[in-house]
């Protein structure tokens, strides 16, 4: 039995299941291939503009005559401004982790993200589901991103469409 434990931690040990800094990794119980953005009715954030979070400090309703189609989904912005920001560097501008609550991720699941319950840490935008996550999300932030970011690419994703580049609406 001790024999078979040594082979076990060995193999995990080589397979790099774990973290940089030697913790254990998160298990992950989403099992089933989620989308890669959190994209209700094909509209990424719920239809807020990304970039109002950084150039405004608020969340800001999109308008659906100010739309870019980026990864599969519209994404919606509150001006011409703010859409070519966005064309420009949409990596900049997307919310980590494709949208999702960035509590859930950190413990190795999923939750919608909610558009009103957001931070932006870093240059970078994360939301939560709802005001007691992003309150549990709020005491150990960087705890709580480093093990999202240990955990968001172990999480099954369903394949992106072809041809994610950017159109303009």
């Amino acid at each position: 039995m001790r024999y078979a434990a040594g082979i076990l931690i060995v193999v995990l040990a080589g397979s790099g299941a774990y973290a940089a800094d030697g913790a254990a990794p998160d298990p992950i119980t989403q099992i089933a291939p989620i989308a890669p953005i959190d994209a209700a009715q094909g509209l990424a954030v719920r239809g807020y503009d990304p970039v109002a979070y950084f150039a405004d400090g608020q969340a800001r309703p999109g308008s659906p005559r100010i739309e870019w189609r980026w990864q599969g989904v519209r994404w919606r912005f509150t001006s011409l401004a703010h859409r070519r920001a966005f064309e420009a560097d949409p990596a900049r501008y997307a919310p980590q982790f494709g949208g999702y609550c960035a509590l859930a991720v950190s413990l190795g699941r999923v939750a919608e993200g909610d558009p009103a319950q957001w931070a932006v840490v870093d240059g970078k935008l994360f939301l939560n589901n709802n005001a007691r996550a992003k309150a549990a999300w709020d005491e150990d932030r960087s705890g709580n991103i480093a093990r999202a970011d240990r955990n968001w690419p172990r999480i099954p994703k369903l394949a992106r469409p072809a041809g994610s580049p950017g159109t303009a609406r």
